[in-house]
């Protein structure tokens, strides 16, 4: 299958981030033909520093590597390099219904944060939607929360073929059954449930907006001090301990396989503190990215290596994305 995924280089990368997805593209590199890239277009809605764009751009990407993301397998590259993407944005946007964007779960939640009501920030599930249709993806590994955009791209997809190709069936998106194929392949969406939201140290959704997160790369210092500050209650020692707090969810998620039962079988039970468990988190968190905190640093010195994996990532995403965008500009009479 072809698996298509990225993430915004809008702050530094987080557990959430790793957990919900990255741990996810790993996977599914195996007998996948996979391509992942960095949204920093997407970033624009929020990073207005060219400077700090630049620099979170690079540290995405070294994270991607750093994490395991293999450019012998996998195609890694910046969505900015990629200029068939912008064309394709203009060209679907003509057949997006405005109620579809009034009701995106990302751009409520955003203005709700506080952040700018603009354009681009209206439009980002249109941009989201070119991202997955431009390379022909068949699978989307995305999260819980972000579902319908991927229901979005398929109802603005299936639009644009009903509008462009004549005689085309939506039963028949692949033309199987004599019915044309569509300009634009369907994609399916691919949620790992089990961590399909990861709580920040607040309980909320972990998320940069809310400042609740662990950074994967973090400052040592700054990873304890939000570890041991994660939102507990007034639970006695002895006494077993709710479970519906963010500290045993980020156990359970960090937990080496094999060790959670024993965790969860001493949190009901009772006898430790939130702070004993609060330092076996710490534990955790430097066992599972111990390795990769210092691959990142290996790959910082080279610079040079990383941009040319980053070229060479967007030149073979642009082979996918020609054939693409070309057939659409014949279709609508470009």
């Amino acid at each position: 299958m072809r698996i298509l995924s990225g993430v915004q280089s809008s702050g530094n990368l987080h557990i959430g981030n790793y957990y919900g997805a990255v741990r996810q593209f790993v996977l599914l590199q195996e007998g996948n033909e996979c391509l992942y890239f960095i949204a920093n277009l997407h970033a624009l809605t929020t990073v207005r520093d060219n400077t700090l764009m630049r620099q979170l751009t690079r540290d995405v990407a070294l994270a991607y590597l750093a994490l395991g993301v293999d450019p012998a397998r996998s195609t890694l590259f910046q969505q900015s390099d990629v200029p068939e993407i912008t064309e394709l944005y203009w060209i679907l946007g003509t057949v997006v219904p405005l109620s579809n964007l009034e009701r995106a779960h990302s751009y409520k939640d955003k203005v709700a944060q506080g952040v700018s009501p603009d354009f681009g920030l209206f439009a980002y599930p249109v941009l989201m939607a070119v991202d997955i249709l431009l390379y022909g993806a068949d699978r989307v590994p995305v999260g819980k929360d972000q579902v319908q955009h991927i229901e979005f791209a398929r109802d603005w997809a299936t639009k644009l073929n009903i509008t462009y190709v004549k005689g085309y069936d939506p039963k028949d998106p692949l033309g199987k059954h004599g019915s044309p194929a569509g300009l634009l392949k369907l994609p399916e969406v691919l949620v790992q449930a089990e961590v399909a939201t990861i709580p920040g140290t607040d309980g909320k959704k972990m998320s940069k907006s809310y400042n609740n997160t662990l950074d994967v790369f973090g400052d040592e210092k700054d990873i304890k001090k939000r570890i041991m500050g994660i939102k507990t209650d007034s639970t006695p020692v002895d006494a077993p301990k709710p479970t519906d707090n963010p500290l045993y969810a980020l156990l359970k998620v960090m937990a080496p396989p094999g060790e959670f039962d024993a965790v969860a079988a001493g949190w009901i039970a009772g006898g430790k503190g939130y702070g004993d468990y609060k330092k076996l988190l710490l534990e955790y968190f430097h066992q599972s990215f111990g390795p990769a905190r210092l691959r990142y640093q290996e790959l910082a010195r080279e610079p040079r290596e990383v941009d040319q994996i980053l070229k060479q990532g967007a030149l073979k995403a642009r082979e996918y994305a020609q054939p693409v965008i070309q057939a659409v500009r014949r279709a609508v009479g470009l």
